[in-house]
């Protein structure tokens, strides 16, 4: 039934500030803005081995009865490093919401509140692909289209399977 992350929603009440702030966390710029890059109701980032997406979205489109505050699930985002993360985080402006927290078969965790009120996870995950000597496998572009020639992948990462930890 579930198959895996599509998007992580989150909101903000200035989305043109948000954009900055996350193009500066993630180092790089959304690939996908709506209606139009210079006043944004929605932004979108592809991060990550997989392409995971995080959209960012105004507030003023978010579902009735959504929290004001930090509230609800926590995505935890994997990172090499949850200290160096988090100090990253925590200079750009967002506060801590759960300090470093070291879990058992070497996982480790926190959160912060970003500056526009969305929970924000960051964890180190020991079983993830490229860690304890797991090795990666190249598979087709998820993105990817034919021309009636060719097969194009619109995708500029290499893709990867997990390794089955």
């Amino acid at each position: 039934m579930l198959r895996g992350l599509t998007t992580v929603s989150l909101f903000a009440d200035d989305i043109p500030a948000a954009r900055e702030w996350y193009s500066a966390v993630l180092g790089i710029a959304p690939y996908f803005q709506r209606p139009g890059s210079e006043n944004p109701a929605y932004i979108e980032y592809r991060i990550g081995d997989y392409q995971h997406e995080l959209g960012i979205i105004d507030r003023r489109y978010a579902p009735h009865g959504a929290a004001d505050g930090p509230s609800g699930v926590v995505v935890f985002w994997h990172v090499d490093d949850v200290t160096v993360a988090v100090e990253k985080l925590l200079s750009m402006g967002a506060t801590e919401h759960e300090p470093r927290t070291e879990r058992e078969s070497g996982f480790v965790t926190a959160s912060v509140v970003d500056p526009f009120g969305n929970i924000l996870g960051v964890m180190y995950n020991p079983h993830l692909p490229g860690h304890s000597g797991c090795a990666r496998r190249s598979v087709s572009c998820p993105f990817s289209y034919s021309d009636g020639r060719n097969s194009v992948c619109t995708s500029p990462q290499r893709w990867t399977t997990p390794c089955g930890h």
